[in-house]
């Protein structure tokens, strides 16, 4: 069984670091392009970050380049999201998916097929 699950949220000041993880059962990772997801509430999915396979290529939506690093070791079946200078607009759930086929690092939530249940992220004094 295809399982994603999802660890590393908490609460951080404005400034702070987290580092999340998104750790894969079920599949080999390596076969699955991974994407990290956030819904703060009230609002839509939004699209963060994206890793390819190999790791050769990501992606990163605007609101985070230059904060946020994705990265993933295959031998673990683990996806790393690194959060640097958070703020308060960071507040989110964050969920992490996977996609089997296509080209590219995506941030549209109708490319992945597979999602973990999340894990909650609160920047806040």
């Amino acid at each position: 069984q295809l399982r994603l699950v999802e660890s590393g949220g908490g609460l951080v000041q404005p400034g702070g670091s987290l580092t999340l993880s998104c750790v894969a059962s079920g599949f080999p990772l390596a076969d699955y392009t991974i994407g990290w997801f956030r819904q703060a509430p009230g609002k839509e999915l939004e699209g963060v970050s994206s890793i390819m396979r190999s790791g050769g290529s990501t992606g990163y939506a605007d609101s985070v380049k230059g904060r946020f690093t994705i990265s993933r070791d295959n031998a673990k079946a683990t996806v790393y999201l690194q959060m640097n200078s958070l703020k308060p607009e960071d507040t989110a759930a964050y969920l992490c998916a996977a996609r089997r086929y296509g080209l590219g690092v995506p941030l549209k939530e109708g490319a992945y097929d597979y999602w973990g249940q999340g894990t909650q992220v609160t920047v806040s004094t």
